[in-house]
C-alpha cells in the first residue's frame, strides 16, 4: 500500500502541476492584459489561486515522496494536496484526476499496516 500511495501522489502532483501552471499563468495574464469583458475576467482571489498552484501539487509530491518511510505524515501532506486543490479549484474535468489521486494516496498511506520506522 506504500508503493501505491507513493506512486499515487506523485503522478497526482505532477498533473496538479500542469493545472497549477494553467491557473497561475491565468491569473498572470489577466493582472498583465486586463479582463476582456464576457470572455475572460479575473477570479475572486487571485492569491489564493498563486498559492494553492504551488503549494498543492508540492504538497503531493512531497507526502508521495515520504510514503514508504513516514507513511503518516505523507498521507497527511497528500490529502492536505487534495483539499487545497479541491478549495482552490473546484472539482472539475481537469482537476478530478489529481484530486483523486492525491487523496487516494493519502488514505492508503494512513491505512499501511505496517507502523513507521523510528
Amino acid at each position: 500500500m506504500r508503493n501505491a500511495a507513493l506512486t499515487l501522489g506523485v503522478i497526482g502532483g505532477i498533473i496538479g502541476m500542469i493545472v497549477g501552471f494553467f491557473s497561475y499563468g491565468y491569473v498572470e495574464f489577466i493582472d498583465w492584459f486586463g479582463e476582456i469583458e464576457d470572455i475572460a475576467g479575473q477570479v475572486d482571489n487571485p492569491a489564493l489561486i498563486k498559492a494553492a498552484s504551488l503549494l498543492a501539487p508540492l504538497l503531493a509530491i512531497a507526502g508521495g515522496a515520504m510514503a514508504r518511510s513516514r507513511a503518516v505524515i505523507g498521507g497527511v501532506c497528500m490529502l492536505l494536496s487534495a483539499g487545497g486543490m479541491y478549495y482552490a479549484f473546484g472539482f472539475g474535468v481537469f482537476t478530478m484526476f489529481p484530486i483523486a489521486m492525491a487523496g487516494l494516496g493519502g488514505v492508503l498511506a494512513l491505512a499501511a499496516r505496517q507502523p513507521d520506522a523510528v
